[in-house]
């Protein structure tokens, strides 16, 4: 996963997280909000077989179909919302010109003028807490579906005070995925990169559970979620109604139909998935130093696979070497000459959305000589020494048991496999694209792909103005971006702000058909940033389209160093690589997490935990 250079969230993770593998602090719904519940004629097994039986629910047929490659735009926008051909009147002309791309310079002053916006919001609100009283108004009920970087955004930014809102989402904590490959081999701990959703906004509602459909006319979300009872559990489903929903579910990792993917490999999506490995990790060490082991034998079991040469697979590959030379050369020193690393790439090229100088300086430090303190240990390596491996240019046909068949008919042995090839839609996406029927979201599909299909102000196509999606779930036909944390982060805050500031399902009074969002100028005066952007939109009455601010990439290519690239101006690249690239990488990281720690050897699971 690529690593934004900025719009990063703290990270303030409390002791009372240390483990994420149960739901250590889950509230019972009957406590928490009232809701109709429907148990599951189950018997009461234990909690993880229900979790299993939750998790192949997600498994998609013909996922292949769905694949958007990790971090990458792979189709050219379309344009399916504005008909070029007819705009015959006032109305559509403003449309016209407002969801174009605002002018750079005026962009970049709208966005510090929300700065300043909200700290004079800070002062009155810090001014008036003290007059106002209880308000008794009736809320409108915002639901919120996931707790990923856009949901956090939106958390942060919306107004809890004025709206009722409830987050549903099987995990409830944020993760800082940036950090996830770290985490899998203890370079940071997992209750580093954890922050409990009730922290991010303790005014707003927490539900744990799994959104499993919408119905649009009931205005309701079908939810299932694991009610225990001592060691007995079963699956209860509910409903929960809405006002306005916004669906960020984000994505799941897409095997792409391959046999034996989800069986035999370990992917790198949730803290689950980091602490799988790195269990896998040192039980493949121990493997290989039980005595009367062949060298092929002991060769294929320290052979870890990085199936997906993207942001995601790199990082991993990097922090796994650092592991490697590192950790593992001081306690298994005499076995350390048959580690290896072998990532296979399909395309031709690593890294796909950076510049290909980028991605010659990737390759470049993953092929970097090995470089061992302990002299008695490096006596003990063959020269040359290389541990990295790259396989480009070729697809993976079949995942068997300890064996990965290559489209070039080779066949790769193994100890550990990781999946890291790209995401894909879960079931409760594409259920939400089928139940909005025909019209504008099944005639943008074709580009969509199993993502929701949404306009310039993140409303969904088809939706009636109450529906929201951002993140990876979600597409935008007239102009695609990729799928990061950074994206997903900017829609969050986004929406945030103009739910309190704009109309969103506005109505033309003589057709009834839905309008872009109006300016809700009642009881309040017009920001800065609102009269900027009206002057770069030339419309004083529709609501600014959101429009993605590009703060660079990053990505970590181990040995302490990264790449970075940073758009000062569009279609202008500032690249900045190795040494340079970790150090803008570990301020803002460092600036920003509660706790990041290179633990001891101890920590990383010897004792698998």
């Amino acid at each position: 996963m690529m690593v934004p250079t900025f719009l990063l969230f703290p990270l303030f993770a409390s002791s009372w997280m240390l483990s994420m593998e149960t739901s250590a602090f889950t509230m019972p719904i009957r406590s928490l909000c009232p809701r109709s519940r429907t148990p599951v004629p189950l018997n009461s097994v234990s909690e993880q077989t229900l979790r299993e039986e939750i998790a192949r629910k997600n498994i998609i047929a013909e996922e292949g179909q769905y694949g958007v490659l990790d971090g990458h735009i792979d189709s050219k926008p379309a344009s399916l919302i504005l008909d070029a051909e007819n705009q015959s009147t006032d109305m559509q002309r403003e449309i016209t010109r407002a969801v174009k791309r605002r002018a750079y310079p005026l962009f970049i002053l709208e966005k510090i003028f929300q700065v300043v916006d909200d700290i004079v919001d800070n002062f009155r609100n810090m001014d008036s807490a003290s007059d106002k009283g209880q308000d008794t108004k009736v809320k409108e009920r915002i639901v919120i579906l996931g707790t990923g970087w856009g949901s956090a955004a939106l958390l942060k930014e919306i107004d809890a005070k004025r709206f009722d809102v409830t987050v549903i989402s099987p995990r409830n904590y944020f993760l800082f995925t940036p950090m996830l490959a770290g985490a899998a081999v203890g370079t940071v701990e997992f209750r580093s990169i954890t922050e409990p959703v009730r922290q991010i906004n303790p005014l707003s509602n927490y539900i744990e559970a799994r959104a499993t459909d919408i119905d649009p006319k009931a205005c309701q979300v079908s939810c299932e979620s694991i009610a225990c009872e001592g060691n007995s559990c079963v699956i209860e489903e509910f409903t929960v109604p809405y006002d306005r929903l916004v669906i960020a579910v984000g994505a799941q990792t897409n095997t792409f139909g391959i046999p034996g993917v989800r069986e035999y490999c370990c992917f790198l999506k949730e803290i689950e998935d980091s602490q799988r490995i790195r269990r896998a990790l040192v039980n493949c060490f121990e493997r290989a130093s039980i005595p009367n082991l062949s060298d092929e034998e002991k060769e294929k079991i320290l052979t870890f696979a990085v199936i997906g040469a993207g942001p995601t697979g790199i990082e991993f590959a990097s922090e796994l070497r650092d592991f490697i030379t590192s950790d593992i050369a001081k306690y298994y020193g005499k076995i350390l000459k048959f580690a290896r690393i072998k990532i296979i790439e399909a395309s031709s090229m690593v890294l796909s959305p950076f510049d290909p100088s980028l991605q010659a300086a990737a390759i470049e430090a993953l092929n970097r000589r090995v470089s061992i303190q302990d002299e008695k240990v490096a006596d003990l390596l063959p020269r040359p020494f290389k541990i990295t491996e790259l396989i480009l240019e070729t697809k993976v046909e079949e995942v068997k048991k300890g064996v990965i068949s290559l489209s070039d008919g080779r066949e790769i042995p193994y100890g550990l496999a990781v999946w890291a090839a790209g995401n894909g839609p879960l079931p409760v996406t594409l259920n939400a694209i089928a139940t909005l029927g025909m019209g504008e979201q099944a005639d943008a599909q074709a580009i969509a792909r199993g993502r929701i299909a949404i306009d310039p102000w993140l409303r969904v196509l088809g939706g009636d103005g109450k529906i929201f999606s951002f993140g990876d779930c979600s597409c935008n036909p007239n102009y695609q971006l990729p799928a990061t944390a950074q994206v997903a982060s900017q829609q969050g805050e986004y929406l945030g702000r103009m739910l309190s500031l704009c109309d969103m399902s506005p109505r033309c009074k003589s057709t009834g058909e839905l309008l872009p969002p109006m300016k809700d100028m009642q009881d309040r005066e017009e920001k800065l940033s609102e009269k900027v952007a009206s002057f770069a939109t030339q419309s004083d009455r529709i609501g600014a389209p959101f429009q993605f601010l590009d703060l660079g990439i990053l990505a970590y290519t181990g040995d302490g160093s990264a790449i970075a690239q940073i758009q000062v101006i569009p279609d202008s690249l500032a690249k900045i690589t190795r040494k340079g690239g970790f150090w803008i990488m570990a301020e803002c990281l460092l600036d920003q997490a509660d706790i990041i720690e290179k633990p001891c050897f101890s920590c990383i699971g010897l004792d698998k935990n």
